[in-house]
């Protein structure tokens, strides 16, 4: 039995494999009978790196930002650090808290000339998401159209979602969340944030911010095994590269390229919130975090539950806090 499978029949993997309903390129009822997750595939020479998509982006997910409370409780351990972009928040050359999209460029010589590739980089949605199956508390969850979440009521920010993400995606934000109601000075820290792929937008038969803003056309969408046969034909007939189909056990965002992705990640400016382009190994594909995700998942989903209920109970007290 295949790690697929195995997750499957233990029930593990259910919103995984679960077929979507909506699509940003199909009518919705088409999308349902496609039976599959969607994705989204980036053309890279056509970016010019106008930040259309960054700008809309943040209009698309103000309301969703954190907005923390001050001072911070004090952490422990001390190892334990507070990360805050909230006077910050108009950074935009990387990921943070409240700019979940940005455009990463790369310049390298081929043929003798200058190339300039600019990326544009958010979470890569990936087919068997780590950050889902690992997450201790259930607080990220890969919905049936293919896009990955991490719902900020329930999420302590614990970090564990970066930890085991090959590309360090999501970003923490101190000060906000249950944690604060809970055990402040040892429950997590705040709360982890990263690009939904506009999932509400889509859900309702939209489309993603960045997708409808670009003046480019970058951006496809559609069914998972559509966007990779145009990828691969992409790549064959402009002689491009491909990146997504298969990193990480394959990936919900895909990336045509015509530059090799070993020389633009060689030439990327990487670090915290700006996240490589190396060759990524399939983290669910090894046995001990396999094992991990299948002890987890009952825990998680009851601890995701508890976590509802608390949040519940904190959001009926501000309540009548607000009325008193």
């Amino acid at each position: 039995m295949n790690r697929r499978m195995f997750l499957k029949t233990l029930g593990t993997a259910g919103a995984a494999l679960a077929a979507p309903t909506t699509a940003a390129t199909l009518a919705a009822r088409d999308a349902a009978a496609s039976g599959e997750p969607l994705a989204t595939l980036y053309d890279l020479s056509k970016c010019v790196g106008c930040g259309a998509c960054v700008a809309a982006c943040r209009d698309a997910h103000a309301a969703d930002y954190p907005q923390p409370r001050k001072p911070f409780p004090k952490m422990y351990p001390s190892r334990a650090k507070v990360e805050d972009f909230s006077d910050r928040r108009d950074v935009d050359d990387r990921l943070t808290p409240y700019n979940w999209l940005f455009i990463q460029s790369a310049t390298v010589n081929r043929g003798g000339a200058p190339v300039t590739v600019n990326i544009p980089r958010r979470c890569m949605h990936c087919t068997h998401p780590p950050c889902a199956e690992l997450c201790p508390w259930g607080s990220a969850v890969r919905h049936d159209d293919g896009a990955v979440a991490i719902d900020p009521s329930i999420c302590l920010g614990g970090a564990k979602c970066r930890d085991v993400c090959p590309w360090s995606i999501p970003q923490r934000q101190t000060g906000v969340g249950l944690y604060l109601d809970l055990l402040p000075a040892f429950a997590g820290n705040g709360v982890m944030y990263k690009c939904d792929r506009c999932h509400d937008r889509v859900a309702g038969g939209g489309r993603p911010a960045c997708l409808e803003a670009c003046p480019y056309e970058v951006q496809t969408m559609g069914p998972r095994s559509e966007i990779v046969a145009a990828a691969r034909a992409l790549a064959r007939d402009s002689g491009g590269f491909l990146y997504g189909e298969t990193e990480n056990g394959g990936t919900n965002t895909l990336y045509v390229s015509p530059v090799p992705f070993a020389e633009l990640h060689a030439a990327l400016d990487t670090g915290p919130g700006r996240p490589g382009l190396a060759q990524a190994a399939d983290v669910m594909g090894d046995q001990a975090n396999l094992a991990t995700a299948v002890l987890l998942a009952p825990l998680a989903g009851l601890a995701a539950g508890a976590l509802r209920l608390a949040g519940r109970a904190r959001r009926a007290m501000t309540k009548e806090d607000d009325h008193a």
